[in-house]
């Protein structure tokens, strides 16, 4: 399968990844042919891309880091936990308890898989955009835990910390939150409390381990010590604290929002690989783009060399170097074949991501 954004579908191409509503209902399912009006239902929703099964990209899959039903019941249960705290309901202490049950499960399914390099080109409902991003960072900071050889305990605390980071804009004022144009310097201090009132509340209202408070509470600390609520620098915040600063920018900066355009993961990763050691810790940022793709499983990429194929693989070690299915050479079509850029005699490099067509291609330079 490959990914193509909404503007280059045509109609009939076959969905490659079961699609979700605003409700977590299953929209359409992976294997059906796609029409004008389902591509119509999309941008409303919000998205701006999907992956489709063709002969050109037919044996490359593309692999999930946790498993699909799981990744939905989560951003399912966060929402009904969120939309429970607001309100203040009874009910909240059990969707606590859901939440806790479901890190478990994810820590589990990452576990399993983790030597496998996250290929993420997340498929995001616009309107839910806190609750897909909020397992986003989870996820990732998960990975990272599991990179670092984390004892058990410490990657639930973590995974918890993650995946609550944000509850705290739960007292936001939604204009605010929602607001498409620039912030004033009055709403962006309003919009800086989130971290603090994210952690008094899960502290005042739920029992759990003093790290998962900190790690809320600190995510938007900087190493350089320009950060907020406290304004903390270097190793004074925590190591939940510093590797939630780098998943959640990653996935904000690679996801479309009311005010911009998500960035190209590749953009992502060079952003948090420029700002180690001014924003990030420069050792868990080299954790994060061992584990990252810049260039995920069916990312169609032009080379340096004139030719354009499909990422139908990852290289461990090698994240800018992966294996390529080769099937245009600049506007010529070929018979497709792999090109392994890790091969130390190519002088090969990805210069940037191209929309492949039957007819057409159009690059966006990286």
């Amino acid at each position: 399968m490959r990914y193509v954004p909404l503007s280059f579908i045509q109609e009939g191409m076959i969905l490659g990844k079961t699609l979700y509503g605003s409700m977590g209902e299953v929209l359409l399912r992976k294997g059906t042919p796609i029409l004008k009006l389902y591509v119509r239902r999309m941008e409303k929703l919000g998205y701006t891309g999907v992956y489709i099964q063709d002969e050109l990209s037919q044996d490359i899959e593309v692999q999930d880091v946790i498993n699909e039903d799981l990744r939905m019941q989560t951003i399912k249960t966060v929402k009904n936990f969120m939309h429970l705290s607001t309100e203040s309901s009874k009910g909240v202490q059990e969707a606590f308890s859901d939440i806790e049950n479901l890190i478990g499960s994810i820590i589990e399914d990452i576990s399993n898989n983790k030597d496998l390099i996250v290929n993420l080109i997340d498929l995001k409902v616009a309107s839910n955009y806190t609750f897909y991003h909020s397992v986003n960072v989870s996820v990732l900071s998960i990975v990272m835990g599991v990179a670092l050889n984390l004892p058990p305990k410490d990657l639930y605390y973590l995974g918890l910390a993650s995946l609550l980071h944000d509850i705290g804009k739960i007292f936001t004022p939604k204009e605010i939150l929602d607001k498409p144009g620039t912030l004033t310097k009055e709403e962006f201090e309003i919009i800086q409390q989130h971290a603090q009132n994210g952690y008094t509340y899960i502290k005042e209202k739920f029992t759990t381990h003093a790290k998962t408070y900190v790690g809320i509470l600190q995510h938007h600390e900087r190493f350089d010590g320009t950060g907020y609520p406290e304004g903390k620098k270097g190793k004074d915040i925590s190591l939940f604290g510093r590797i939630i600063a780098i998943t959640d920018v990653y996935d904000a900066l690679t996801s479309d929002r009311t005010y911009r355009k998500g960035v190209l993961p590749s953009e992502g990763m060079e952003y948090i690989m420029g700002a180690g050691g001014t924003l990030f810790d420069p050792d868990l940022v080299k954790v994060f783009v061992s584990k990252i793709a810049p260039y995920p499983v069916g990312t169609c990429v032009q080379l340096s060399n004139g030719l354009v194929g499909i990422v139908a693989e990852n290289n461990f070690s090698y994240f800018l170097r992966p294996k390529v299915k080769i099937i245009r050479n600049n506007n010529d079509y070929v018979e497709p074949y792999i090109m392994d850029l890790k091969e130390s005699n190519l002088n090969v490099t990805i210069v940037g991501v191209a929309d492949v067509l039957k007819q057409d291609i159009t690059l966006n330079a990286v």
